[in-house]
């Protein structure tokens, strides 16, 4: 297939980073809008994160199959077809009344997503010759730091002058776009959907991966509000998150075209760094999570603010990610970048626990600076440590695996966010009342105080003191919710530390050029 000329190589460039960082942008553009969403919804701010639970999950579930479905109907069909589903589901979600019906066509977006990230980067890589390619890499690279970075920023400003379906319906005119200029533009390969008919479709360990993620994500997300095991859906789901996780790992095994390559499992490089892949992933995912939902639920910042505030700092990882591209396609071994970027990660999330409630717009700048540093330390360095070991007929499994494991890391992370905030704000609110018992001084002075200030701006004698209490309470549970937040920061700081000194167990290998090429190639096919 000829390398695509001028004019039509400028389109396939725009065409794919346009599309990849659309897919990107919706990971993160309803972190700050889950607030409005949740109102609007009439539900509560940890039901409604089911909107991100949702889309992971499907993301979780297509990357792994991304290869296999190109190779199956075409790659360029594929790519047009999960942009239409992209674009149709994004319409639907912003046409969405209801929660679950929401979170039906956000895990159909997520279905189509998942195929825009991985095939948009094989395609912008054949559209580079091989010496070329770096270049490539670095576009794509960009994109991969700007989408997630402009998503809140982009959703914050047209939830402050609009309404939260707006953050749907923007995708619509740049779907339509991108679908017409990838029909028109974009080459199919010479022997695109030849080898349909002996290719084996691993129905059994496809609907096996659904079951089993699918129920372990429900009995994260619901368990800790459904009193776990006492509820008779907890336990049912349970048993089969478990009986099909199980049998999904040994029917992998033991066919010979899994929908999943587990064997690749067995190189202990891999596997080690997939325990990396997961923390990070953790980390990335509940941090955009609960960094928005604290400054607009405690720390009283619109969402624009929110928005405003992540943009500046993440900019730095743009300026990091060709710098260590550069540097790893020498050969440099990724350990070192790996074992800063973790401890810079456990540094940000010490500094986050460590704020006062009086903080300031711009009192995370530095923290958020060091996350942006971390992500780029640890990103590309754990792909290329992913491989290190591996036959180059490996690559592709070993970082489709590696690439589903990160996602699967960040599903787990925000649902255990959730547990953990709930957990801990009816800890710290139960103390904190038992500071202020009813009937004491300290308590009436107060109340009296508020009430005196409620009278004086409405005249409302009779009501004033219920308004004070409430004032009271509502202050008690801002105070909790915040000291949860910070917990949570903490929790994700002892993940990336405890995971440190498994680096010892990792594989060291020094790539050549050629070895360097076919990794950055796999990567872009399974990303």
């Amino acid at each position: 297939m000829a390398t695509p000329k001028g004019f039509a190589k400028a389109i396939i460039v725009i065409t794919t980073v346009t599309a990849a960082v659309m897919e990107l942008i919706d990971t993160s553009i309803v972190n700050v809008a889950l607030t409005d969403m949740s109102g609007s919804l009439g539900v509560n701010i940890e039901d409604i994160s089911w909107v991100i639970t949702s889309y992971a999950i499907a993301n979780v579930i297509i990357i792994p199959l991304t290869s296999f479905l190109a190779e199956y109907f075409g790659r360029k069909n594929y790519y047009i077809v999960s942009m239409i589903i992209f674009t149709a589901a994004s319409y639907m979600c912003a046409q969405s009344t209801t929660l679950v019906e929401i979170i039906i066509w956000r895990f159909v977006q997520g279905v189509g997503g998942g195929a825009l990230l991985s095939t948009s980067q094989a395609i912008l890589f054949d559209a580079f010759e091989p010496k070329d390619r770096p270049i490539a890499s670095g576009l794509f690279g960009m994109g991969l730091v700007l989408g997630p970075t402009l998503g809140p920023t982009l959703g914050g400003y047209l939830i402050d002058h609009a309404s939260w379906p707006l953050i749907f319906m923007i995708n619509i005119p740049i779907g339509i776009a991108a679908t017409l200029l990838s029909f028109y533009f974009i080459e199919k390969k010479p022997d695109e959907g030849k080898n349909k008919h002996k290719i084996s479709i691993d129905y059994t360990g496809i609907i096996l991966l659904m079951a089993g993620i699918g129920c372990l994500q429900y009995v994260l997300e619901r368990g800790e509000s459904d009193d776990w095991f006492s509820s008779e859906s907890i336990r049912i789901c349970s048993v089969i998150a478990v009986v099909g996780l199980i049998a999904f790992i040994i029917y992998e095994l033991n066919i010979e075209q899994p929908a999943v390559n587990l064997k690749v499992l067995g190189n202990r490089n891999l596997a080690f760094t997939t325990i990396f892949t997961f923390v990070a992933g953790f980390g990335l995912f509940t941090s955009v999570f609960v960094y928005p939902v604290l400054a607009q639920r405690v720390l009283g910042f619109t969402a624009y603010e929110t928005g405003v505030s992540l943009l500046p700092p993440t900019m730095a990882a743009v300026v990091m990610m060709p710098i260590i591209g550069k540097t790893m396609s020498k050969g440099v071994t990724p350990i070192p970048f790996v074992v800063t970027g973790f401890l810079l990660f456990a540094l940000y999330a010490y500094l986050s626990a460590s704020v006062s409630p009086e903080v300031g717009k711009w009192s995370f700048f530095l923290p958020l600076v060091i996350r942006a540093v971390g992500i780029s330390m640890c990103q590309l360095p754990l792909i290329n440590q992913a491989v290190a070991g591996l036959q180059p007929k490996d690559y592709a499994s070993g970082i489709s695996l590696n690439n589903m494991i990160r996602q699967l890391g960040g599903a787990f992370g925000i649902a255990m966010a959730n547990n953990y905030i709930a957990q801990r704000y009816a800890q710290h609110r139960s103390d904190l009342v038992s500071l202020i018992p009813n009937g004491s001084a300290q308590l009436g002075e107060r109340v009296n105080a508020l009430s005196q200030g409620i009278i004086s701006k409405t005249g409302d004698v009779a009501n004033a003191t219920t308004k004070a209490y409430a004032l009271v309470n509502g202050s008690v549970d801002r105070q909790a919710y915040f000291l949860s937040y910070l917990d949570t920061f903490r929790l994700i700081g002892i993940f990336f530390l405890l995971v440190i000194p498994l680096v010892t167990f990792l594989r060291v290998k020094k790539k050549s050029a050629t070895e360097q090429a076919a990794a950055m190639k796999a990567a872009a096919e399974a990303h």
